[in-house]
């Protein structure tokens, strides 16, 4: 052993026990081997005598680098040696008379990189150089079993590195692949596929392994090879016999299986397509799929059938001769049968999608109206597959019962591998409704039969279909029954699924029922079933809280739906549900960390729903509701007045309590009605003002609890709603306690309760509003800046985005202000020192601010105040200094100089929004100001922008005339000829 020879096997070694500094040393050594002159001598006479496989890995290596990299560089003598030599070694020959080692007697790797430094020379040699490699090969065959081997690696390695388009290829690549396609096409495709037919034929006895190589490099091939050579007396009764024959391997057998896809799926005229397909007596391959459907050939038998399919659906399509239909037909209707089993029974290969081709033939059916018997049969196949495959497999079943990380995950992939198969079951119920609504019928019986071990994922499965279908059946159908619906809906009502502790049975049933409850809206005999379901331990008393949940959720939608048709239930329901009702509110439930917003409000909002209608007596509705509230604002004034004894670990569990009686008590009260609790049934506004009085106290006693405090408010809103303006004398006190800790965040949705009261209440809430004001601008004016915000690096922060959402909310709250006749507000006493910093923010906001829609309503903020503080021209001023500051500042800046800032861009829909409020405001300025607004917007503005004095005298003409469309469009092509003078440099500010 040589010292390269001892470089090389430390280089390979693996082992842990080598130094790395001597590694370091071997790797520089072998490196400086690689860039002498004579490498390819080297790396051959190495192969020739060394047995060491690491050796002649590594020279195999180097001489394909060399190839690859170098190839231009190399003698004309060097490449004729490489060539020889390495073509010798594949052939089992000797190189230059000496005998040389078996290197394609080795291990796989090695003959591997032997066929890829064999291709790197087909590159770049063949056929310009080295035209005869093929042909030279091809007798060579005869040396044996090994050099058989070599030559299929040989053409796989040529599939994948040059020919194949399943990888990415370069144009450079493509052009190579074409030549080397077009030269084997001409000189020897014809011999290589003669050799292919003989070993097969030879050795598919006594070499079963190698007959399946030889096979797989013609698979390869078949797509770019003249198809004859192929399809002929020879070949394909060669290719049927291996696959039928009992005897052989399964690898030779599914290797003569994926050569006859390869064969069907090869591209060509449809008519061509469809006599050759004719041609394949594939019904001989069907009984096959019903072996062992977990082996091998079975798999290659499935994809076999399957591309057969395919390509016969898509001549079907194409081809438009009756007579040619017909066969396609007549092609399908035989081997659909068998796809069918594949489809519900095997693996099918990843390249085929059951969905698309299912969707392709259900498309197929809707031309073919009224469906023949076959047909029929084959859309109740279809649905058999559907049902096979939206189906959980079992051993998932505990994972998502429970809902752990692994079920959560499969219920994920689940939901989206379903979506597409419930969109084939839609097409094919518009197809054939009664065959679709017979096989869920039939399913859910068939579900409930079953024996336990599987009831489970069949339930489901069928539930899921019945559910799906639910999609394309319209209100009509669904109100009327048509169909089986009206045996289905009574059928899924009354049955008792054994399983139905399970969670996803429980969860696909109340959400079937809930589905199809428009049915039941016209046949109320079955409401007190659908109660029941949902009342019970199927609902919302079922022993799994996720599912418990959710049916608290869909009860509320029920009540919703059904609404009146419930009143005689009242009672009962009212009766189930009172321990469901205590246990939403009570600390253990509180103290739960459940996932998902389904909380006991939505029981609540039912109940609300329920009790809060005008067709409950009056006397009733009292008691029911003061049966619900009292004990609830017992807990809360329980909770308040023990409240500065809770120690640290107790705080956060009664808050949580807190919390959750808040939303109860808010979902309740949207049952009822402003004209109900206000009008004809005081009794229960007074009790709702009761509870108000009770739940302001929480704001008190908890003044820094961002959630109760957010709670509350939300509370506010919901009573503003359901008292109207009797909730008056409450709202001070809430005002004050809401703005008296409100951090920036929580100031945006005390901006929001106000926006409410205003919109709802208009001029009757001035009063208050002229109270709060004062308190809510210094407290916003106080943290939030008067022009940018700071960017750049370390800007983004939370802080920041909070204090920008209150500025935003700052904005609508002013423009609501404004557009409700309530700008006086700003001008009372304790107002007027936050009325300059509002102005300067909104100029600056009106002329700067990203968001054009803020920008929109910062000019509409101005035109309102332009009306409501000045009179006509020479009219007394209401706010001294604010015409002034209309006049030269806001009339110039945001209406001229902002517009000729590049970043307007008219071309934006909202821009040009804005553009329309800015032209309305100069029309506004004109009639309150007359020429004083005039001379100073032509004398001062239009020179400070170069504007020509033509152009101004025209603008002028046109601000006096009485066409505002008019004016907009002469505008706007003033402000872009200013532009272009300004060449888009000039930035005004």
């Amino acid at each position: 052993m040589d010292d390269m020879e001892k470089a090389i096997l430390i280089l390979f070694d693996e082992s842990g026990s080598i130094d790395e500094g001597l590694k370091k040393k071997v790797k520089d050594y072998c490196n400086e081997i690689k860039e002498k002159p004579s490498i390819c001598s080297i790396c051959i006479d190495k192969l020739c005598f060394s047995g060491l496989v690491q050796v002649q890995f590594w020279c195999l290596q180097t001489l394909h680098e060399v190839i690859r990299v170098r190839y231009a560089s190399v003698s004309l003598d060097e490449k004729f040696f490489i060539r020889k030599s390495v073509f010798s070694i594949a052939c089992l020959e000797a190189v230059d008379d000496k005998n040389v080692a078996r290197v394609i007697d080795g291990p796989a790797f090695i003959k591997n990189k032997l066929a890829q430094v064999l291709v790197t020379l087909i590159y770049f040699e063949y056929p310009l150089i080295w035209s005869s490699v093929f042909v030279d090969f091809l007798p060579r065959l005869r040396n044996g079993v090994l050099v058989i081997d070599m030559f299929c690696r040989i053409l796989n390695a040529l599939d994948d590195e040059v020919i194949s388009l399943d990888y990415q290829r370069t144009p450079e690549e493509l052009v190579v692949a074409g030549r080397i396609k077009d030269a084997m096409r001409q000189q020897c495709v014809p011999q290589i596929v003669r050799a292919w037919y003989d070993i097969v034929s030879l050795y598919r006895n006594s070499d079963q392994e190698l007959c399946a190589s030889v096979l797989e490099s013609m698979r390869r091939y078949i797509s770019w090879i003249d198809i004859g050579l192929i399809v002929n007396d020879a070949f394909i009764p060669l290719l049927f016999d291996l696959i039928l024959a009992g005897g052989l391997s399964e690898q030779l057998r599914g290797a003569a299986a994926a050569c006859l896809l390869a064969v069907v799926s090869k591209r060509m005229e449809p008519q061509s397509k469809l006599s050759l397909l004719q041609s394949l007596p594939i019904s001989q391959v069907f009984g096959l799929v019903a072996e062992d459907v977990d082996s091998e050939l079975v798999s290659s038998i499935a994809a076999l059938l399957s591309g057969y399919a395919a390509e016969v659906l898509e001549c079907f399509k194409r081809l438009n001769s009756e007579e040619a239909k017909g066969v396609s037909m007549e092609l399908l209707n035989e081997v659909l049968p068998s796809v069918f089993y594949v489809m519900q029974n095997c693996e099918v290969d990843a390249a085929f999608s059951i969905v698309q081709f299912l969707s392709s033939y259900v498309g197929t059916m809707k031309n073919l109206s009224p469906l023949r018997e076959k047909q029929l049969l084959h859309v109740g196949q279809i649905l058999e597959v559907i049902l096979t495959h939206i189906r959980y497999d079992s051993t998932y079943r505990n994972n998502l019962d429970i809902l752990d990380k692994i079920g959560r995950e499969e219920e994920d992939r689940m939901v989206e591998f379903r979506k597409d198969l419930f969109v084939l079951l839609r097409n094919v119920n518009r197809v054939a409704p009664d065959v679709t609504q017979l096989f869920i019928r039939n399913s859910l019986t068939n579900a409930v039969a079953s024996s336990p071990d599987m009831n489970v994922e069949e339930v489901e499965a069928a539930l899921s279909l019945f559910y799906a279908l639910g999609e394309s059946i319209s209100e009509e159908s669904m109100r009327t029954g048509s169909g089986l619906l009206r045996e289905l809906v009574p059928m899924l009502l009354s049955t008792r699924f054994p399983c139905h502790s399970n969670r996803l049975v429980a969860l696909v049933y109340l959400e079937t029922v809930t589905r199809y409850l428009k049915f039941v809206q016209e046949n109320t005999q079955y409401i007190p079933i659908v109660l029941a379901a949902f009342l019970d331990e199927r609902g919302i008393h079922h022993p799994n809280i996720n599912v418990s949940r959710r049916a608290s959720y869909l009860f509320m939608r029920v009540v919703k739906l059904l609404k009146v048709k419930l009143v005689p239930f009242i009672e009962t329901i009212l009766q189930s549900l009172q321990d469901t009702v205590a246990r939403f509110t009570s600390m253990d439930y509180a103290s739960k960390d459940l996932p998902g917003s389904e909380d006991g409000s939505h029981i609540f909002e039912a109940i609300g729903l329920l009790i809060g209608m005008e067709d409950v007596p009056p006397e009733k509705q009292s008691d029911y509701l003061s049966a619900l509230l009292t004990p609830l604002c017992q807990q809360v004034d329980s909770l308040i007045m023990n409240a500065k004894l809770l120690s640290l670990e107790e705080a956060p569990a009664k808050i949580a309590v807190i919390q959750q009686i808040i939303m109860a008590i808010n979902s309740l009260s949207k049952g009822f009605s402003e004209r109900l609790v206000t009008a004809s049934r005081p009794t229960i506004g007074i009790m709702f003002k009761q509870t108000l009085d009770v739940l302001l106290q929480v704001l008190v006693v908890f003044p820094k609890v961002e959630p109760l405090r957010s709670k509350v408010t939300s509370f506010i809103h919901r009573m503003v709603e359901t008292l109207g303006a009797s909730v008056f004398p409450y709202l001070p006190k809430a005002l004050e306690q809401l703005l008296a800790e409100s951090e920036p965040k929580e100031m945006v949705g005390f901006l929001l309760l106000l926006n409410q009261l205003i919109c709802k209440f208009n001029n009757m809430f001035h009063d208050i509003l002229e109270e709060v004001f004062p308190a809510i601008a210094g407290r916003i004016f106080s943290v939030i800046p008067r022009d940018a915000f700071p960017s750049g690096p370390g800007t983004n922060t939370e802080e920041i985005r909070e204090l920008q959402e209150l500025q935003k909310a700052l904005y609508t709250f002013l423009h609501v202000i404004a557009t409700h006749n309530l700008s006086s507000v700003f001008l009372s006493s304790k107002s007027r020192a936050y009325l300059g910093p509002m102005m300067q923010l909104l100029l600056y906001t009106s002329c700067n601010h990203r968001d054009i829609l803020v920008r929109k309503a910062c000019v509409q903020i101005f035109i309102t105040l332009i009306k409501d503080w000045c009179a006509r021209p020479s009219g007394e001023e209401k706010v001294p200094g604010f015409q002034k500051f209309i006049i030269e500042t806001f009339a110039t800046d945001c209406c001229l100089y902002s517009l000729l800032d590049k970043s307007f861009e008219f071309r934006d829909a909202n821009t040009l929004v804005l553009f329309g409020e800015i032209v309305l405001a100069q029309k506004v300025m004109y009639e309150k100001f007359g020429d004083e607004f005039l001379i100073h917007f032509v004398s001062k503005g239009f020179p400070a922008a170069h504007c020509p004095q033509d152009l101004a005298e025209q603008y002028c003409l046109n601000l006096q005339g009485n066409d505002i469309k008019a004016l907009k469009s002469f505008y706007q092509s003033l402000i872009e000829n200013l532009r272009m003078q300004q060449n888009g440099s000039l930035v005004f500010r």
